[in-house]
């Protein structure tokens, strides 16, 4: 088949053509001509980005990767910087194809194979930076925490700020998943460290913040969670990047936390709030109804009908978890607190909950100190005490003997001047 020159026109055929096969035959073919004048070397850098768009957009994951592999030749011709460019674009091109996880790591451990031989220190890094998120997607954390221990070590040595806050940052992710928050809090340091040296970005930026804000929600210090939360969202909300719909879920998240619920549909129905309409605002909604009402009925149907919302997202999943825990505790209390003696089922039955995890949960109580009583399995039923007061005569019986003793002290350090 013969090839296309590399002219303006040729491209304007190919985005013209009748179907997209028409058109990435002829992108093909204009990568086949021969000529390396700068002119021709552009036109096929801009065959290269419409291809990789229409292949993806074919879901053709497998001939973008063998493009990479076909256009090692060309990249001999070009700037490396040009390269790099190129790479991580078909590399980006395979990431919009749903289900390529696999081929992904397989494609980027091939390219850096090839730059380690190529000795295309740059573009490496850059693979492997993007490698060391995949592997984490995949939850092989072991390989992803050694391969970034290297990369971090490396950069810091080159100083390549920008990078090394896209590294530092994808460490402390790797650590919070982990369940290792002091690394990941150290780790969030060193980016905003190397962030302010520099021009961040404003999506690099709002990246920071959101990673900021988990970590506080973390430390269930809600209130500086959310602040970071919001200004992650504004610097989402102004690049229109799919992530702002999240900030606003975890902003909305920390309300509840706090026992600001009511504020939920304010901020729901805010201006900035209106633009995000959708599942994940509804399932927060329910869950701050919900706790408004103290029901677990309530709770635990906003959980079943908004599962992929809430189970599905961990950070939200791990705060509602506690969340859940909170809100039985201050059901069970409520209902036991008329009682001295009630059966267990009963509470079950009020409650709607199944009896041995009510009885479970009261245990936990009990041993926490929650209430004073004790558990008649026996029997099956709890046994309430009232709450101890605590008899004033002692504490005053023990400030008492502590002054008589501080007397005798003063007392037998006069006698011994004296005795002197």
């Amino acid at each position: 088949m013969a090839s296309f020159p590399a002219t303006t026109e040729s491209i304007t055929q190919a985005l013209e053509a009748k179907n997209s096969e028409d058109s990435i035959s002829i992108l093909y073919r204009i990568l086949e001509d021969a000529s390396t004048s700068p002119e021709a070397l552009r036109i096929k850098e801009q065959a290269i980005s419409n291809l990789s768009e229409f292949l993806s957009k074919e879901k053709r994951a497998e001939d973008l990767r063998m493009l990479l592999t076909h256009l090692r030749p060309f990249f001999t011709l070009i700037p490396k910087a040009k390269t790099a460019k190129i790479v991580r674009g078909v590399i980006d091109a395979v990431a919009k194809i749903h289900g390529t996880t696999d081929l992904q790591i397989s494609l980027c451990r091939e390219m850096v194979e090839w730059t380690r031989v190529e000795k295309r220190t740059f573009l490496r890094q850059r693979v492997e930076t993007k490698l060391v998120s995949l592997l984490m997607e995949k939850k092989e954390f072991v390989e992803a925490l050694a391969l970034i221990t290297n990369l971090v070590k490396e950069v810091r040595r080159l100083d390549d700020k920008l990078l090394l806050v896209d590294i530092d940052l994808l460490e402390s992710k790797l650590h919070f998943s982990l369940r290792n928050l002091p690394k990941a809090k150290a780790s969030l340091t060193a980016a905003r460290t190397a962030a302010n040296a520099i021009y961040v970005p404003p999506a690099q930026q709002g990246t920071i913040d959101l990673q900021s804000g988990i970590l506080h929600a973390e430390e269930k210090d809600y209130k500086t969670a959310y602040s970071y939360f919001f200004e992650a969202f504004e610097s989402f909300n102004a690049l229109a990047d799919p992530r702002a719909v999240f900030c606003l879920k975890y902003m909305l998240l920390c309300k509840i936390m706090v026992s600001q619920a009511d504020d939920v549909a304010g901020i729901i129905s805010s201006k900035a709030g209106l633009q995000y309409v959708g599942s994940d605002l509804d399932a927060m909604k329910a869950v701050a109804d919900a706790h408004a009402k103290r029901s677990l009925k309530l709770f635990e149907s906003a959980v079943r009908d908004f599962k992929v919302q809430l189970e599905e997202d961990p950070i939200v999943h791990r705060h509602l978890s506690s969340l859940y825990d909170t809100l039985m505790e201050q059901n069970l209390c409520r209902l036991i607190e008329p009682f001295s003696r009630v059966e267990i089922a009963h509470v079950a039955e009020m409650i709607g909950l199944p009896i041995d995890h009510v009885e479970k949960k009261l245990s936990q109580m009990i041993l926490d100190k929650k209430f004073a009583g004790v558990l008649d399995q026996g029997a099956g039923c709890l046994v309430v005490f009232e709450d101890p007061k605590a008899d004033s005569i002692y504490s005053a019986t023990l400030d008492t003997i502590a002054n008589a003793g501080m007397v005798v002290d003063s007392l037998y350090a006069r006698s011994a001047k004296i005795m002197a």
